[in-house]
């Protein structure tokens, strides 16, 4: 994992995804610019889709050779195809279907009306196969995921991130890269998701949360909680690990962590 995370706090949530969305498209073109392609992995939930949606209405959007960025999940409500609570429905409504994407390169999860995920953990071995077959191919040297250039989590009231929540099994995975959860405490029970050693092999993660019912969570994963108790203070990208926050959520963070601010 990196060392010490950035904070960074914006004014409000608006500013916070518009400037999510103009570090994501300066991330993205430096990656392709080192190699020719870039990886990102895109979260959910309000505040995720808000920086796809900031980003589609964003000029800046065409700096990014879009046919050459390859697009993966942190997780997937089990949901079948098309579902509007999806996280890929609403990942295409909010950005992906205006861009010109190469549909090799989009990798979404299983859904649960599409064979062969007959049930959640074929979903998640079958995302596991895809991840690997793709790192494979790119000749990565962590041959079970491919180099993510950048990974978006949000970050829920109770500290869990992706579909890893506290004290669940999940956040207890050590060897595979994606699992299948079952029960979760949020709606509905099945999901995908990955797990930390996937998260982990990102080279950058960044976790982006809006609003004041969050901030006890974030300060709990920043004041050294560990991962049963505050999944999201385990998440750490390789080379580096931002929070991205509006001021509202970051009303716990301890001030010494706080490197950035915005007016």
């Amino acid at each position: 994992m990196s060392a010490s995370p950035l904070v960074v706090v914006h004014r409000d949530a608006a500013l916070l995804a518009a400037s999510v969305a103009a570090r994501l498209v300066t991330r993205l073109v430096d990656a392709q610019a080192a190699r020719g392609t870039a990886h990102v992995v895109l979260t959910g939930g309000s505040v995720g889709t808000a920086v796809l949606a900031s980003l589609a209405e964003s000029p800046a959007r065409d700096a990014v050779s879009w046919p050459d960025v390859h697009v993966w999940w942190g997780d997937e409500r089990f949901l079948p195809a098309g579902h509007p609570d999806r996280n890929e429905t609403q990942a295409r409504e909010a950005l992906l279907d205006g861009l010109r994407l190469d549909p090799a390169h989009v990798h979404p999860m299983g859904a649960s009306d599409q064979a062969p995920h007959v049930d959640v953990d074929a979903a998640a071995e079958r995302y596991a196969e895809e991840l690997a077959r793709v790192a494979r191919a790119e000749g990565t040297s962590r041959d079970d995921v491919p180099a993510f250039d950048v990974l978006l989590l949000g970050v829920g009231p109770d500290a869990h991130i992706a579909s890893l929540f506290p004290e669940m099994a999940g956040i207890h995975e050590a060897d595979r890269t994606v699992v299948g959860v079952h029960g979760s405490p949020k709606p509905p029970p099945l999901r995908v998701s990955l797990t930390l050693p996937a998260i982990n092999r990102a080279e950058e993660v960044w976790l982006v949360a809006a609003g004041a019912e969050k901030a006890d969570a974030i300060g709990l994963a920043l004041s050294g909680a560990g991962p049963v108790q505050a999944p999201a203070g385990a998440a750490g990208g390789r080379r580096a690990t931002v929070w991205l926050l509006d001021r509202a959520a970051a009303q716990r963070v301890p001030p010494a962590l706080i490197r950035l601010s915005s007016p």
